[in-house]
């Protein structure tokens, strides 16, 4: 097996000659307008061997550690490119399959991840339990030798593109609410789908709200036990996290940019918002670091924190823009969006009771009847 240290130079090598042909490091959810760009990046890493760098060899993958993983991670996020063309195919789902798909499941969906064959979208949020996940309410019902599913899923990143998507419905309304859920893999050309873009107030339309009415699902579209699709989502959920390294990478990048704004003529005041945010950013670079690489629920207390400073970020920037923020432009952008960050993979509501109850030890948030 190739060494930690030979892998790096190699992959920092790789990296630096085809920086040209990347796309620009849009994060870890493809948009659609650069669906394109992704595919053939990801067709790239698979056939020069950068893709699935810890799968196994026999689904296509490298068959290297969870080190080397984390190393490619890495460098693909100092030289600011994406390290796979969609998060919730290449972890979400790829992992999921792994762990407790089928061998049927193994074959027919692995290797089309990494090969960018398939794209893959995640269906879990919903108009009215987008926070509380365990509330929804689509339904998986029995049909013979499978399922019927009709609801309603929102917020969903990739659905017009995917070819397939993960959905946790309800398999058993009697069971209490986390233990009557079960974990789908659904063809997204499945009759009976809608899937429609929602406009957001940047006026892009990342994301959709799909509609099921009577689709049809086979056995083997059921993905580790029936009822036991809560566990199976919060598992695969705790490797959307990616590598700690990268994550550092990434927050000191955002730190040198707001530093930048240092060089500008500012006031007291606003010079003083800015060193504040520094330093706040520079805690939780540091907090991070200090996690580890085990998930646990202390990765809250980063992704409040985080969410909540790219806020303040867009605020103060647009402060200093004065009235170019007014303007269409990257800085009208940046504060338009940024409020969809204190939503996104977990509201900061959430996050709170999560810090409150499971890390501060404090009484759990009342619960109406």
């Amino acid at each position: 097996m190739i060494s930690l240290i030979e892998f790096k130079h190699n992959a920092k090598d790789w990296l630096q000659k085809n920086l040209e042909v990347a796309p620009p490091n849009y994060g870890a959810i493809l948009p659609p307008a650069l669906e394109k760009k992704g595919v053939d990046w990801q067709k790239r890493l698979f056939y020069e061997g950068w893709a699935g760098v810890h799968w196994p060899k026999e689904h296509g993958g490298l068959g290297l550690t969870p080190e080397h993983q984390s190393i490619w991670l890495e460098e693909c996020a100092r030289a600011d490119v994406p390290p796979y063309v969609n998060m919730v195919g290449v972890v979400l789902a790829g992992q999921g399959v792994q762990i407790y798909g089928t061998d049927h499941q193994k074959n027919l969906h692995l290797r089309s991840i990494i090969d960018a064959t398939q794209l893959w979208c995640q269906l879990f949020s919903e108009p009215e339990s987008g926070s509380d996940l365990g509330s929804l309410r689509t339904t998986a019902e029995p049909d013979g030798d499978g399922w019927v599913v009709n609801g309603q899923k929102v917020w969903c990143s990739g659905g017009r593109y995917s070819n397939w998507g993960i959905l946790m419905a309800r398999t058993d309304p009697n069971l209490p609410k986390h233990r009557g859920i079960s974990f789908f893999l659904i063809d997204m050309h499945s009759d009976g789908i809608e899937t429609r873009p929602l406009r957001q107030m940047t006026g892009e339309a990342e994301f959709d709200e799909v509609f099921f009415t009577d689709v049809s699902l086979p056995q083997t579209a059921l993905l580790g036990p029936l009822n036991g699709g809560w566990h199976v989502g919060m598992d695969i959920l705790t490797k959307e996290r990616g590598s700690i390294g990268a994550g550092a990478i990434t927050m000191q990048r955002r730190l040198d940019s707001l530093q930048s704004l240092a060089n500008k003529e500012l006031s007291h005041d606003k010079r003083q918002q800015l060193m504040h945010l520094l330093i706040k950013g520079k805690s939780y670079h540091y907090l991070g670091q200090r996690q580890g690489p085990a998930a646990s629920v202390s990765s809250s207390l980063n992704k409040l924190g985080i969410t909540e400073l790219m806020f303040d970020i867009a605020n103060l920037r647009a402060d200093i823009a004065e009235i170019e923020a007014l303007l269409s432009g990257s800085g009208s952008d940046s504060l338009l969006s940024a409020p969809g960050a204190k939503i996104a993979g977990g509201t900061s509501q959430i996050q709170k009771n999560i810090i409150g109850e499971r890390i501060l030890g404090l009484p759990k948030e009342p619960k109406p009847n």
